[in-house]
């Protein structure tokens, strides 16, 4: 005899942005079946974000990330299921299984569990001490060890580790950053940016390493006490960080027979392989027209939004394909950074104003067409140049180094050409 379980029309496993912007978005276009939202985390939905940055800092109590408050799925009948990890999927019953070894029926499937950080394959990467940063329960234990601690090693100079380590300057820890690559930034920005950061922090008393290689956790005691590097130093440190992107949560699907790999497989409109069934977020993989049709993770709230609007349509009976511009920001010091498009395989780089000034905009060239920008401080180029992304340059492009001349003019005369 089976066991009886909870039957949802729509069943949500993962309660960060975008499984609650796919569970707002099916109730802003009518949907009356009902919905919840399992969730690994005793959290309600919240922001991620702000963890590396407000968070950790202590500019912001929890309660201010929270996307709704308890009300709000309450009023609107959407059920929460919280701190329950769906380790399996059963797509011809149409369930899914929890750890505790519940059952959980559904019609549709929307898969939002994001992703978890990317552990270090040496040893020591499980010493206390040793920290990701992608939940609130991971930056709770880092702000407990800070109280004490006058040390941080940050192992990856991409945002989340360079975010960290702004806020730890800020709380006046002695911080050195790691990086394997050359310069940081470099899997997702031009040289002139990842040398802007550089300089940025180290004038902000970072000492920026890169070309490095991590041997091993150094332990005392069970702690962590330092980072071993290939070249035999020892960083010793109260901390380590460790930022190097992440693992996507989708071994129960690719287990039940979805495509993927790295992120499970969807089409235009988010379903996977296996019948309905999708997947949005960061777990997601999609031909993304902005990055030439190559299939692509995006990790950014501007995806997990976009895509739970495109679930949520196709759902409702009237899909349409997701297409949307990718944007991104970071907020590392008094920097705002705001980059709109995809700029891997540029093959031509315009820097536009002075980096010394701290304000300014790099803008990425491909076959002669602008595919992305980063924004330094230049909210107006930020805003100006979604028109551009996507615009063939064919002659008219001169000021595009000059921050005088607004990007709007420069687009409307090249789309006119």
């Amino acid at each position: 005899m089976s066991v009886p379980y909870d039957r949802y029309d729509v069943l949500i496993v993962g309660a960060g942005h975008a499984g609650a912007a796919a569970a707002i978005a099916l109730r802003q276009r009518g949907f009356a079946g009902s919905i919840a939202i399992a969730g690994d985390e005793p959290e309600l939905p919240y922001e991620r974000p702000p963890l590396s940055k407000e968070y950790l800092s202590g500019d912001k109590p929890f309660e201010r990330l929270l996307l709704r408050p308890a009300g709000f799925w309450t009023d609107r009948g959407i059920a929460l299921i919280l701190g329950r990890k769906v380790v399996t999927v059963d797509a011809a019953d149409h369930r899914v299984v929890t750890a505790d070894g519940g059952a959980i029926g559904y019609g549709t499937l929307v898969w939002a569990t994001g992703g978890c950080p990317r552990r270090l394959t040496c040893s020591g990467h499980d010493l206390a001490g040793v920290h990701g940063i992608r939940t609130r329960a991971d930056v709770d234990r880092m702000i407990v060890e800070l109280e004490t601690a006058s040390s941080v090693a940050v192992i990856g100079g991409g945002y989340i580790g360079l975010e960290a380590a702004a806020v730890l300057r800020k709380l006046g820890k002695d911080v050195v950053v790691l990086e394997a690559q050359d310069r940081v930034l470099a899997r997702v920005a031009g040289e002139p940016l990842s040398r802007f950061y550089e300089a940025e922090h180290r004038a902000h008393g970072v000492d920026v390493r890169t070309g490095i290689g991590v041997t091993c956790i150094e332990e005392r005691d069970g702690q962590a006490c330092g980072v071993r590097l290939a070249d035999g130093e020892m960083v010793a440190c109260d901390i380590v960080i460790v930022g190097i992107g992440i693992v996507p949560n989708v071994e129960p699907l690719l287990a039940a027979g979805a495509a993927g790999g790295n992120g499970v497989d969807v089409d235009t409109h988010c379903r996977t392989t296996l019948p309905d069934v999708f997947a949005i977020g960061d777990c997601a993989a999609h031909a993304n027209r902005y990055a030439h049709g190559a299939i692509i993770r995006l990790e950014s709230v501007q995806n997990a939004n976009d895509q739970a609007m495109t679930v949520a349509k196709a759902i409702m009976g009237t899909p349409e394909p997701y297409e949307a511009l990718p944007w991104f920001w970071s907020n590392q010091y008094d920097l705002k950074l705001q980059t709109v498009g995809l700029s891997a395989n540029y093959d031509q780089l315009i820097v536009r104003g002075i980096p010394s000034s701290r304000s300014f905009s790099i803008i990425y060239v491909k076959n002669n067409h602008v595919i992305a920008l980063d924004c330094v401080n230049s909210t107006r180029d930020y805003v100006q140049g979604k028109m551009l992304v996507g615009v063939s340059l064919q002659g008219k492009a001169e000021g595009l180094e000059d921050p005088a001349r607004p990007l709007k003019q420069i687009a409307v005369s090249n789309s006119q050409f």
